[in-house]
C-alpha cells in the first residue's frame, strides 16, 4: 500500500494496513502533520454523534483506539468520559432529554445533578444546574499519538518518507516531486484540507467542492492551550454551546436555547475543555466558514473561551502557553460521514470527516480495507 499523508486519516491507514499485512510506504509532504490533525483537542468524542451510521462509526473507532493504545501506549489514551455543563434551565432540559434518547444507552449518559458534576469531575467548582456524563467519550494526546504510532510501525515493511509531496498520479502509482515514482495495489490519498496539488485537480474536476450547499468545504477554528492547571480534570467538559452544534442534542427543547452572547455568536464558539498529559489546559473552540480565512486570530474569541472555562472551574486560569488556528475538511450537504472517490484504477482519496476526524480516523481507515 501507498499512503499520502501523514495526518490521522493518513496514519491509521497505514496502521490498518500492516495489521493486514501490506507492506506501507508512507509518505508526507511536511516533516510531520502539521494540519488539523495535530491542531485539535485529542478527543475521541462520542458524546456528540449523530443518531445511526454516525455514531456507529464513532463507537467502533473508540473500540479501536482503545485496541491501538494496548500496542502503542505513547498515543496518551485515557477512557475518561466527558461532562457537558448546564448552567441554565434550557440547557438543562436538553441534557435531560437527550439522555432519555433511544441511543442514550450506547453512549453510556447519565444525567447529573450538580453534586453528581463535581463527584464525577472535582475540578469543577463553579456554578451550574447539572450536567450530561458521557462514559464512552475518551482523550488521545494530539501532539503525542501520530510520532507514536508510527515509531509502533517502525521495522521491515513500513517506510515512512516525510518531506515528499506527492504530485502526478497514475494507475497504482504516486510521483512524488522528487520524480520517484511509488507503486502498490492500492494508493489511498489522505490530503486533509489540501484543496490543490493532487487532490485539487480531481476534487474540482469531479465537481465535489462546495457549490449550492453541497460537498467539501473547509472550516477554520481557533484554539488556546494553557500552562499547567494545578488540579486535575477526571473528565473532558463542553458547555451549553455545544449543544447547538453536536446533532446528539437536535431534541425540542434545543429550541427554547436562548441567543449566545454577542461574542461566542460572532465566532460561532463552543467550549471544548481538555487537560493535557503535562497538566495544560487546551481551550476551544470556533468555527468559521467563509473563505478566504483571516491570517490573524481574534482574541475576543480567546477572552471569552477562557472566561467559560473559568467560570465551570471556579477558578482563574493558569497564563496561555500558545494560540493557534487549524482548518479541516467537511462534507456537507448530504448524509456521507467523509469523502472517499476513486482517482485513477487502484487509486482512493479520503478526506473530509469534519470534526469528527480524529475520533472517526480508525474506523474510516478500516472501511477503506474491509475483511
Amino acid at each position: 500500500m501507498v499512503i499520502v499523508g501523514g495526518g490521522a486519516l493518513g496514519t491509521m491507514h497505514a496502521w490498518m494496513a500492516r495489521r493486514r499485512g501490506s507492506d506501507v510506504v508512507h509518505l508526507e509532504r511536511e516533516a510531520a502533520a502539521r494540519g488539523a490533525s495535530v491542531r485539535n483537542f485529542g478527543l475521541i468524542w462520542v458524546s456528540g454523534r449523530r443518531a445511526g451510521a454516525e455514531l456507529a462509526l464513532a463507537l467502533r473507532a473508540r473500540e479501536l483506539w482503545e485496541r491501538i493504545a494496548a500496542d502503542a501506549p505513547g498515543i496518551g489514551f485515557r477512557a475518561a468520559g466527558s461532562v457537558t455543563v448546564a448552567t441554565g434551565p434550557a440547557e438543562l432540559q436538553v441534557l435531560r432529554e437527550a439522555a432519555d434518547l433511544p441511543d442514550a444507552k450506547q453512549r453510556d449518559f447519565e444525567l447529573l445533578d450538580p453534586g453528581g458534576v463535581r463527584a464525577a469531575n472535582p475540578a469543577l467548582r463553579g456554578e451550574f444546574l447539572g450536567g450530561l456524563l458521557c462514559r464512552a467519550d475518551a482523550i488521545v494526546e494530539p501532539r503525542l499519538a501520530l510520532p507514536a504510532l508510527r515509531a509502533s510501525l517502525a521495522g521491515p515493511g513500513y517506510a515512512w518518507l516525510p518531506r515528499l509531496e506527492a504530485v502526478e498520479v497514475a494507475a497504482h502509482g504516486v510521483r512524488d516531486h522528487q520524480g520517484t515514482w511509488h507503486r502498490g495495489d492500492l494508493v489511498v490519498l489522505c490530503t486533509g484540507a489540501n484543496f490543490t496539488g493532487v487532490a485539487g485537480r480531481h476534487l474540482a474536476a469531479a465537481g465535489a467542492l462546495e457549490s449550492a450547499g453541497g460537498g467539501l468545504r473547509r472550516v477554520r477554528l481557533q484554539m488556546l492551550q494553557t500552562r499547567p492547571f494545578p488540579a486535575r480534570l477526571t473528565t473532558s467538559v463542553a458547555d451549553g454551546d455545544s449543544l447547538r452544534y453536536y446533532p446528539a442534542y437536535d431534541v425540542p427543547a434545543r429550541a427554547l436555547l436562548g441567543p449566545q452572547s454577542p461574542a461566542a455568536a460572532a465566532a460561532r464558539a463552543q467550549l471544548l475543555l481538555v487537560q493535557r498529559a503535562d497538566g495544560g489546559l487546551t481551550i476551544g473552540d470556533t468555527h468559521s466558514y467563509d473563505e478566504p480565512f483571516a491570517f490573524d486570530v481574534d482574541e475576543d474569541a480567546y477572552d471569552h473561551l477562557r472566561a467559560r472555562a473559568a467560570a465551570l472551574l471556579g477558578a482563574p486560569l493558569p497564563p496561555t502557553q500558545r494560540r493557534w488556528a487549524g482548518v479541516y475538511s467537511e462534507v456537507v450537504g448530504s448524509d456521507a460521514l467523509y469523502h472517499r472517490s476513486q482517482v485513477a484504477p487502484g487509486v482512493v482519496l479520503v478526506t473530509g470527516p469534519g470534526g469528527r476526524g480524529m475520533t472517526c480516523s480508525p474506523a474510516i481507515a478500516e472501511e477503506t480495507f474491509p475483511p
